[in-house]
């Protein structure tokens, strides 16, 4: 398969298909090789959760040879067609989700379900009242005006001073929003997704979600 990728006879959903390593979803994807059906192993959904440390990418490779979330998994899930849920900038750490769930990820990082994401901030200095308020009301970067978010000072997670919630997922939207005041972000972590909190977990460590987990997640909260 890999090499009629590279000989471009395979497309997802009418696009060539970019590499072997590119998430499918099998229940949602048109697949095809030579114009005719591929039918795919469903492998059984699985969700990771991970403190990502600093200086990796949230990305499945890399051209440059840096290291990436993918090469931190342990060896059994080395195998699954796993890829990150949403964005985690390489200097920003914290909870990240991953997945081979096509569904799942268009669940947390579509717009329109409004995910809360939270995050712990340092700024090198303390924030007016009214600044506050205009990165709650939301600021005008170069790709749109942020929605509203959620933002409080805090004293009890040095060297954090600030805790941001938001529920989009725009490229370095945090330090970018904190820029536009002229502040300079010196740490993030992100440490809430949604009902799942990051916890204990150590830098670089994984665990696998519950079913009553990933229930919540995809806004079923029957047992």
């Amino acid at each position: 398969m890999a090499d009629a990728i590279r000989e471009n006879r395979v497309t997802v959903n009418g696009q060539a298909a970019e590499n072997f390593k590119m998430p499918i979803n099998p229940v949602a994807d048109t697949v095809l090789l030579d114009g005719k059906p591929v039918r795919a192993a469903i492998e059984k959904p699985v969700v990771l959760m991970m403190n990502k440390p600093k200086g990796i990418l949230t990305t499945t490779d890399d051209e440059q040879g840096r290291r990436t979330v993918l090469e931190l998994l342990p060896e059994k899930y080395a195998r699954l067609r796993l890829y990150p849920v949403g964005r985690l900038d390489k200097d920003s750490t914290g909870l990240l989700l991953l997945t081979n769930d096509g569904e799942l990820t268009n669940r947390l990082t579509h717009p329109r379900y409004e995910h809360e994401k939270e995050y712990l901030v340092h700024v090198n200095a303390q924030l007016t009242v009214p600044e506050m308020q205009q990165l709650q009301r939301g600021v005008r970067l170069e790709d749109g005006v942020t929605s509203p978010a959620h933002l409080k000072e805090i004293k009890h997670t040095p060297p954090y001073n600030y805790s941001l919630t938001i529920h989009e997922g725009k490229k370095r939207q945090i330090r970018r929003m904190f820029a536009h005041l002229g502040y300079n972000v010196l740490a993030l972590k992100r440490v809430r997704s949604g009902n799942l909190l990051l916890g204990s977990l150590k830098p670089g460590e994984v665990r696998e979600l519950t079913a009553p987990e990933i229930r919540v997640l995809r806004g079923r909260n029957e047992r």
